[in-house]
């Protein structure tokens, strides 16, 4: 899992200094901070993602190969 630091103590003082009551800083910045870690579970991809997308890929690219072969192999035997 990524992590990516989230200042939600300097969130609130901006929100406090742009003239948002305490209660309501807090609020936003904890809610901030939940949607950043959703995201990044969610949205972003990790090394092994890529590695299975890759293994995936060439497993397709294979199987494909082997189908061409197949058809070749039987169009030639007919011919």
């Amino acid at each position: 899992m990524s992590t990516v630091t989230f200042d939600t103590l300097k969130f609130v003082e901006r929100l406090r200094a742009g003239g948002m009551d305490e209660n309501t800083a807090k609020a936003l910045a904890e809610a901030q901070s939940e949607i950043f870690a959703e995201a990044l579970d969610t949205q972003l991809a990790t090394k092994q993602d890529l590695i299975e997308l890759k293994l995936d890929m060439i497993k397709w690219i294979v199987g494909i190969g082997l189908a061409q072969i197949a058809l070749l192999i039987g169009i030639l035997t007919k011919v």
